[in-house]
């Protein structure tokens, strides 16, 4: 039993929330001594938490955006050797290039965390029918299957009729 009452927060539960807000609101120039002085928390699993919540958000905002480029290869040294945070971030930069009809390879798509292949399945920014089909085929779990199913479905009953076109 711990000598800590019932109804007090556990401190490392009181600094994450304290992380969330500063990485919230960091500047970009302010950003990377932030990652930095978070991931130095000696709750390792807490702080790669709250430093992949901004890595969601920033994503999610600059995936198609040139900026995008420069940020991640700056979070790139600022993470650096955390396994889970800059699998995450790869697969960030997966999702742009799939997004931007740039390279990429079946094998890294079929190979990427469930994580990825359920956020690529139901992303807006992918409509690659050559991504969606191999997620319609070889996606990992069926949720995967049938949402990028669902996309080519939706993506083919928007193409344009060509028997009606003048």
């Amino acid at each position: 039993m711990t000598d800590q009452p019932f109804d007090e927060e556990p401190p490392e539960h009181l600094r994450y929330r304290r992380y969330l807000q500063a990485l919230e609101e960091v500047s970009e120039a302010d950003e990377v001594a932030l990652v930095a002085t978070v991931l130095h928390d000696p709750d390792t699993l807490m702080a790669e938490s709250a430093v992949n919540r901004l890595l969601e958000r920033r994503a999610a905002h600059l995936l198609t955006n040139p900026a995008f480029t420069t940020w991640a290869e700056t979070l790139t040294t600022a993470i650096g050797d955390r396994p889970f945070l800059a699998r995450r971030l790869s697969e960030w930069i997966l999702l742009r290039a799939i997004a931007l009809d740039e390279p990429w390879t079946a094998e890294e798509l079929t190979t990427a965390s469930d994580w990825f292949q359920r956020t690529a399945s139901v992303a807006l920014a992918v409509t690659s029918p050559e991504a969606l089909s191999l997620l319609a085929e070889r996606g990992r779990t069926r949720r995967v299957r049938n949402a990028a199913s669902r996309r080519l479905r939706h993506a083919d009953q928007q193409q344009p009729d060509s028997i009606h076109t003048s």
